[in-house]
């Protein structure tokens, strides 16, 4: 399968059980990475997330940590193929991954699914479903692994969103920013983007609609992520 082509990296995908979506590169594109020195990818998959906040914020060190063998090698293959080889990939669990730096920013673009039917594949059964990296374990993470200025960034849809902003409010941090995606301006908010510290702050609450009322891409989609799509 040939990889999906960006302006400045392509990504090979054909080892990993999740592809690149909408979702993950309007993450990517989002995610606040102004002043970040140091940077955590909680379940990374072919690297996307990383390759794209390292094209944005080329200075950025960026450790990506993901569970699952041959997304690992996908994302090893697209890092060193692009201009940041400099990107560290470990293939191991974020509960037993081993940092000896507090981080700037964590971002997840995380497994979601708490209790639908899981299919046959167990690959992307890991990479959908949150029995091997639920919520409470990514905040504990980034408790863990950040300093007391740290973010923690990450896509939900808009039910799971909320849940882990509860989640997040128990463990005593304060949403920063929210941003509510639609598809179409008929249709309801399916993502939440969500930025959380660990002090209060003054929220920032944004809407993006994917596409205008003639099915084309929205000006604010474009703006957004013309830096990475080919055709934009």
């Amino acid at each position: 399968m040939a990889g999906f082509a960006f302006k400045q990296f392509t990504v090979a995908q054909s080892r990993s059980a999740m592809k690149v979506s909408t979702d993950g590169v309007l993450f990517g594109a989002w995610v606040c990475v102004t002043s970040a020195q140091r940077m955590l990818d909680i379940g990374a998959g072919t690297g996307l997330l990383s390759l794209m906040c390292k094209q944005r914020a080329p200075r950025l060190v960026i450790d990506a940590v993901e569970i699952d063998a041959q997304a690992c090698l996908d994302a090893t293959d697209n890092i060193n193929a692009s201009p940041w080889s400099d990107i560290a990939v470990h293939q191991t669990p974020i509960q037993t991954f081993i940092s000896d730096q507090p981080y700037d920013l964590v971002i997840s673009n995380p497994p979601y699914f708490n209790h639908s039917l899981k299919g046959p594949d167990a690959a992307r059964n890991t990479a959908r479903h949150t029995d091997s990296l639920s919520f409470v374990q990514i905040i504990e993470a980034f408790m863990r692994y950040s300093h007391e200025q740290g973010r923690l960034a990450v896509i939900l849809p808009a039910q799971e969103g909320h849940e882990f902003t509860a989640l997040a409010k128990h463990r005593g941090l304060f949403l920063a920013r929210r941003c509510n995606v639609s598809m179409t301006p008929d249709k309801p908010v399916t993502r939440l983007m969500l930025e959380f510290h660990r002090n209060e702050t003054t929220q920032d609450l944004q809407s993006l609609c994917v596409r205008n009322e003639m099915g084309e891409y929205s000006d604010a989609f474009v703006d957004l992520c013309r830096d990475f799509y080919l055709k934009m």
